[in-house]
Formats: C-alpha cells, sequence, structure tokens
C-alpha cells in the first residue's frame, strides 16, 4: 500500500521524510515491474521463436572477438582447437539393385507383334537387339485371409476289428495366441505395430480394414485385442524390468499422457508416462511405465532396487532417490537454457547477446570434445575427459559465478546460470565414468515416438488402456533398439509364448529380443541409413 502524506502537519522535516520514503518505495515498484516486463517480453520472444523460427538448437554467429582468447586463457588449455568437421551426406550413393535387392521380383515384358516385326524400310524380320529397363517399387494391399486350423484324428480299424479298444490318435496342434478368438498372432502384432509404432489410432485402423471390404472389426474388438495381448506379454515386460535394474547406468525421462476415465480425477488432468532404459554399454533395454502423477515417489519406487549411474534432466522429482544411485544431469538441457536466452535477446543489446553466447560457447566446447572422445574406450575417454574437459569445466563454472551476481535471477539467462549452478555437482557426474554419457538424449530420443503417437491418439481411454501401452511401447522400442522388425517380433513372440512355461526363465529369456532366436528370426535385413 502506498504510503499516505499529511500535509495539515507543521513538522516539515517529517514531511520531507515521508516523501523520500514514498519515492524509494515507488522506485522499488518500478524496478519490479520492469522486471516483470523484461520476463514477459522475453517469454513472447521465445514462443516466437519456437513457433516460427528453427528448432534446431545452432549456435548463431554473433561477433564475439575475446569470447575464445577468454576461454584460452581461463583454461589454460595449449592445444589448439579442433578443426571443424567435414560435413558427410547423411546417405551415401547407393546403387539401385542394392536398394531393392531383398525384395521379391517380377518382369513384365514389352514385346512388338509378331506381325510388326518386320523392317519398314526393307520388309525383312527384325531381330532383339537390346533392352531397356525402368525399376519401379510397388505396394501391395494388406491381404486379410481366413487360416483353417484342421487338427485331424486318426484311429485303428484292425483293433476296432479286434474288439480292442481302438485308440484314437491325435496330430499335435500347437495352443492358440488368443483362445476363444479368432485374432491370429499376426493380425494382433499388425494392429499393435500400427498403433504404438506408427501411431495410427485404432478408428482409423478400423476404417482402413472396412475399406478392404471383407470383415467388420470395430475398435471396440480391436481394443480388446489390444488388453489381451498386453496381458500375455507383461512376463516379458517384468523380465526385460528385471534385466534393466541389474544394469549400473539408466537413463530416465517422463511425459504427460491424458486419461479420461481414472477415479477420482477430472478427464483433463495429465498423467504421466515414465521412461527407464539402458546406457551406451551393452544390449539396449527401453520400458515405459504409466503413472496417474509425477511424484517423485514413482522413480524411488521403481529404482528401489537399483544401484549406479542414474542420468536424467534436472526436475526435482528425482532427487530423493537412495544412496546406492548416483544422479548424473545433461549438458543438453543446460545448452538449451543458453539457446533460449539467446533468442530472446532484443536487438542492441550486445551485452546479454555476448553473455548468452558465452554461456553458449562454453557448452558447444563440451559437446566438441565429446565427438572427439566418440571412437575411445571407456577407460580412455574418462582420462581425457578429466585431463581436457576439466579445466573447461572450471573456467566454465568460474563465469557463472561471476554471471550470477549481475544477471536477473528470472530472466532467460539469469535462469540459464541460476540452473547450471544448481545442477553443477551433477552436470559433472559424467566425469565419473567413460560409458556415461554428456547428455540424456538417449532417454528423450526413445520417449519420441510416444510423444509423436501421443499427438494422433491423443489420449487413454482407461488406466489399464495406458499400463497396455507402456508394456507395448516397452516391447516395441526395445525391439527397434535391438534391430528387430516389430511387427515379426510381436507375431513370434504372440505365436510362442502359449507353448512354452512361462514360469521358467531360460524360456522366457529365449524370447527375449536380444536372444538368439529373436535376432535370427526377427532381424531387418535391411541395415538402418542415418
Amino acid at each position: 500500500m502506498d504510503t499516505i502524506i499529511d500535509y495539515k502537519t507543521k513538522d516539515f522535516h517529517t514531511i520531507l521524510e515521508q516523501q523520500k520514503a514514498l519515492l524509494e518505495q515507488q522506485k522499488a515498484q518500478i524496478k519490479q515491474y520492469l522486471a516483470t516486463i523484461n520476463t514477459m517480453q522475453e517469454e513472447i520472444h521465445l514462443l516466437r521463436a519456437q513457433m516460427y523460427g528453427k528448432s534446431r538448437e545452432v549456435t548463431p554467429e554473433i561477433q564475439v572477438p575475446t569470447l575464445f582468447n577468454e576461454m584460452e586463457v581461463l583454461t589454460q588449455q595449449p592445444e589448439p582447437e579442433p578443426t571443424p568437421e567435414t560435413i558427410k551426406p547423411r546417405r551415401s550413393p547407393t546403387k539401385r539393385e542394392d536398394r531393392f535387392k531383398n525384395l521379391p521380383e517380377r518382369d513384365i515384358h514389352y514385346q512388338l507383334a509378331e506381325e510388326d516385326q518386320i523392317c519398314k524400310t526393307c520388309n525383312h524380320p527384325l531381330h532383339e537387339i537390346d533392352t531397356e529397363i525402368r525399376t519401379e517399387l510397388e505396394y501391395v494391399p494388406a491381404v486379410y485371409t481366413q487360416v483353417n486350423h484342421i487338427m485331424h484324428k486318426y484311429g485303428c480299424r484292425n483293433c476296432q476289428t479286434e474288439g480292442n479298444a481302438a485308440p484314437i490318435v491325435i496330430a499335435p496342434m500347437p495352443k492358440p495366441a488368443f483362445p476363444g478368438s479368432m485374432a491370429s498372432a499376426s493380425i494382433v502384432a499388425h494392429v499393435a505395430v500400427s498403433k504404438f509404432d506408427y501411431g495410427l489410432p485404432l478408428y482409423r485402423q478400423e476404417r482402413a480394414i472396412d475399406s478392404a471390404g471383407i470383415i467388420h472389426l470395430s475398435r471396440q474388438t480391436l481394443a480388446n485385442w489390444m488388453l489381451q495381448g498386453s496381458n500375455q506379454l507383461y512376463v516379458i515386460y517384468l523380465f526385460m524390468r528385471t534385466m534393466l535394474l541389474n544394469r549400473d547406468i539408466i537413463h530416465a525421462d517422463e511425459t504427460t499422457v491424458q486419461v479420461l476415465k481414472e477415479n477420482g480425477r477430472h478427464a483433463s488432468t495429465n498423467s504421466y508416462m515414465w521412461l527407464y532404459r539402458t546406457g551406451r554399454d551393452g544390449p539396449p533395454i527401453v520400458l515405459f511405465e504409466y503413472k496417474c502423477t509425477r511424484s517423485g515417489q514413482n522413480p524411488i519406487t521403481f529404482l528401489k532396487d537399483f544401484s549406479g549411474y542414474l542420468q536424467t534432466d534436472g526436475y526435482v522429482g528425482y532427487d530423493n532417490l537412495n544412496d546406492s544411485i548416483v544422479r548424473v544431469a545433461c549438458w543438453a538441457h543446460a545448452r538449451r537454457k543458453f539457446t533460449d536466452a539467446l533468442k530472446v535477446v532484443p536487438a542492441g543489446a550486445s551485452a546479454k547477446a555476448t553473455a548468452s553466447n558465452t554461456g553458449l560457447k562454453f557448452c558447444n566446447l563440451l559437446f566438441d570434445k565429446e565427438r572427439e572422445f566418440k571412437d575411445l574406450t571407456p577407460e580412455e575417454r574418462h582420462e581425457k575427459r578429466n585431463t581436457v574437459c576439466k579445466p573447461i569445466l572450471d573456467a566454465f563454472k568460474k563465469w557463472l559465478d561471476e554471471q550470477s551476481v549481475i544477471m536477473l535471477p528470472k530472466s532467460k539467462l539469469g535462469a540459464a546460470v541460476g540452473y547450471c549452478i544448481n545442477q553443477w555437482p551433477k552436470l559433472l557426474g559424467y566425469l565419473q565414468d567413460g560409458r556415461l554419457e554428456i547428455d540424456n538424449n538417449r532417454a528423450e530420443r526413445s520417449i519420441k515416438n510416444f510423444v509423436i503417437g501421443r499427438k494422433n491418439w491423443l489420449f487413454a481411454n482407461t488406466p489399464d488402456g495406458a499400463e497396455a501401452s507402456a508394456i507395448y511401447y516397452s516391447i516395441i522400442e526395445t525391439a527397434k533398439e535391438n534391430g528387430l522388425n516389430p511387427y515379426d517380433y510381436l507375431k513370434n513372440v504372440f505365436d510362442m509364448l502359449p507353448n512354452i512355461k512361462t514360469s521358467d526363465p531360460n524360456s522366457i529369456a529365449e524370447l527375449m529380443p536380444l536372444s538368439e532366436t529373436m535376432q535370427r528370426l526377427c532381424r531387418i535385413a535391411i541395415p538402418k541409413q542415418d
């Protein structure tokens, strides 16, 4: 509340003091208003940049002539900076026959009719001298087939004639993937991959099946198949979880998902899909877990038996884990905050541009070094990080401490500096082990397919549906990470599961994406090209 001055008093000294106090109060209010306006302007600039600008985090070419000189002085690095890498094409030219070598072929010949094989000049017969080939990639729409499993029974006529008890011998038939249902392993695998890998909602799949003009399958039927399939896959999901928790490096991330029918919660309330996955060492495992909240109790429960390194973003929900877990932060998140700070710098604000660009250059220098160490062994990488990167980090920390004194905490640049300072012990975490990574991009890449799919199917109807989604995403993403065709993998799993002893860990291990059996049956013939 503003100070009220009573001018009726004869004490002019008191009036003067009251006016000074009022002036200081108004100055403080103006300063607060300017800070608020500055923050709002930065938010508007950032939103515009995110909406209309490039999404890739590229460092703009801003003239900062003393930047690298300053870094070299601070870090006292005797070695020169690495030369820029030569940009290589994303795809190397591939011969047509190499691209199509794994596809079946059919030839269509275009020949002259026999009566036209006459020379119009001399009326003598023509002979073939050469051919010209045009190659096309043809698409054949999906074919739905009714498969009748006929189990034959055999009896002995001689025993019947002799009056003996005639034995009946039945040809063995494997158990169905879905007893009492017309669903086969192949169609459930197709629906699952279409939804959870290609992001095709069930109502669109319903329309696609209807357009074939053979049979109508409602989206409710397809949804029931998905739930039945997830119940079968749950034993593999649990096995994968056990294998994951036995590793000593895990990456984690989380994202929102909307569940419409959840007891005690409004349909518009955000629920969460949590992701946990392996690092760069060993066969990859990707695991999703559905939870209705973003509570820090969720990772505490999931990771209660885990001991090792956990790499995440800066979310405080991971802060209260057990003492056997070492937290490692993500430098990509730190760099992104300086990128955002640079995007909101107004024209003519050279000081802010220089400071934002300096922070970004420090981060980029660390990533440049990491690319240099890419092909080293974990032991060599660990040594290089501590000899080459540690001085850069020390110089960066000194610069951050200097900036924290002069930057507005609520500005984008102030937030970037504050984030790095608050996360500093965790940002140094990747120095502890050469197997660790400088960022958490591995987890973000794994959760990306879920985020893209969510834009299409929008929500889960029930918690059971969300939990089923977590199981399918876990199975499919792990299969893909291990180089398998997800459709072939799911089809084989659904065929095999009813015919094995699921209580036997060795039998379940044979169904893992990294097993020799599944690698032989389901490996993608053509390697993925970046």
